[in-house]
């Protein structure tokens, strides 16, 4: 196990209408900012919840935050803060609004382009106050300080981090979610595990506590995935999706823990140049990663297929095998799809994100293991 630093300041408040606390949470003479996305919240009786809960509030909103948050719309967030003097923004949404969220208190606090924190031309040092009523389980974005922010022109998306980038407490009320198309709730489900497994399946570095906790969210998922893929608005189903959402990445997982983030960093680039959701990139690529860095991860391949899927067999290369095929078919008894030819994409994108690799001089994975050339391989095949 290596040193760690472990602090997590976000506040949950979980569970069935408590987005009544909003008014106990956020100080009255706060001038607040909401934002959301493309409008579902006002469908779905969220905004109203909210709305209710901050009678008497001075607010302003700004949404239309797209999926994969992009730069040139959260510029536009960023200049109202500034110009109305916001001082508290609440984020209303899943992952996307909370990551473009996160990108907007840091640079309404930035006298720069904030794409500065993203190019690494500068760091956060301040940030507005901010908090999150979550209402889509995936990222667990609404526990950390992360973010992954996209820019149209240049087709890029990038990470970013700040301790800055807490939120102060986030609501989560699994019956928020009830109304959740289903495309996003498998992303959800699928983005939970891969987060999971980018933190779990590196090596055998003696992380016992981490290990057993990250094979429990990954066994509680594979458990209920067929009642959140049935339609069924369960509310402890429900209850226990989003929690594993949110413990699959808030650094509980990864104390002590070498992480991979391989499979995350291919992702982005396939979403950035083809306009898949996050979600079916992870399903895609992280199959392939297995396989192709199956002896570098030997060790936790073994691990994960005998604690999380009970295979018991002494053949370690046929156990190898039967794990990444259970994952693949797991991936599609949710409905997603695991090939990139299955999306109708040219198999000269490849290229594309193999030059971009080697133009960043990226060797990513734990210890830089997955070169340039181990993406081509990677990429061909799952192709």
């Amino acid at each position: 196990m290596d040193n760690f630093t472990f602090q997590n300041p976000t506040k949950l408040v979980f569970g069935k209408g408590e987005v009544k606390q909003l008014s106990t949470l956020i100080p009255k003479d706060k001038k607040i900012m909401i934002t959301y996305g493309g409008g579902s919240i006002k469908k779905n009786g969220v905004y109203d919840s909210v709305i209710n809960a901050l009678k008497g509030y001075n607010i302003t909103e700004f949404g239309g935050i797209p999926a994969n948050p992009e730069y040139e719309v959260l510029k536009e967030a960023i200049n109202k803060c500034k110009a109305e003097k916001i001082d508290f923004v609440l984020a209303v949404g899943g992952g996307s609004v909370i990551d473009g969220t996160k990108f907007i208190v840091a640079g309404a606090k930035y006298e720069g382009d904030a794409w500065d924190f993203i190019s690494g031309k500068a760091t956060v040092k301040d940030a507005l106050d901010f908090a999150t009523v979550l209402t889509l389980p995936a990222t667990g974005s609404e526990m950390n300080c992360g973010a992954v922010i996209s820019r149209r022109e240049t087709k890029e998306k990038y990470a970013f981090s700040s301790t800055h980038c807490f939120p102060l407490f986030s609501v989560l009320d699994p019956e928020n979610i009830y109304s959740l198309p289903q495309r996003q709730i498998t992303n959800g489900i699928v983005d939970t595990f891969i987060h999971t497994m980018e933190q779990y399946l590196t090596f055998d570095n003696k992380t016992y506590l981490m290990d057993r906790f990250a094979e429990g969210i990954l066994s509680t998922l594979i458990n209920i995935a067929p009642d959140l893929t049935s339609g069924k608005k369960d509310y402890q189903t429900y209850a226990n999706f989003m929690i594993c959402a949110t413990m699959g990445l808030n650094n509980f997982i990864s104390m002590g823990v070498v992480q991979d983030w391989a499979t995350h960093m291919i992702g982005h680039e396939i979403t950035a140049l083809c306009g898949l959701d996050h979600g079916q990139t992870l399903a895609i690529v992280f199959p392939g990663t297995m396989d192709i860095m199956r002896k570098e991860k030997k060790d936790k391949l073994l691990m994960y297929a005998k604690n999380v899927w009970h295979i018991d067999t002494t053949d370690q290369n046929k156990a190898i095998d039967l794990v990444i095929e259970k994952t693949e078919n797991f991936f599609k008894s949710i409905g997603m799809k695991i090939r990139l030819s299955d999306y109708d994409i040219k198999k000269d994108v490849i290229n594309t994100i193999v030059s971009r690799f080697e133009q960043r001089h990226w060797n990513v994975g734990e210890n830089g293991i997955v070169t340039p050339n181990k993406v081509r391989l990677i990429l061909e095949r799952v192709y």
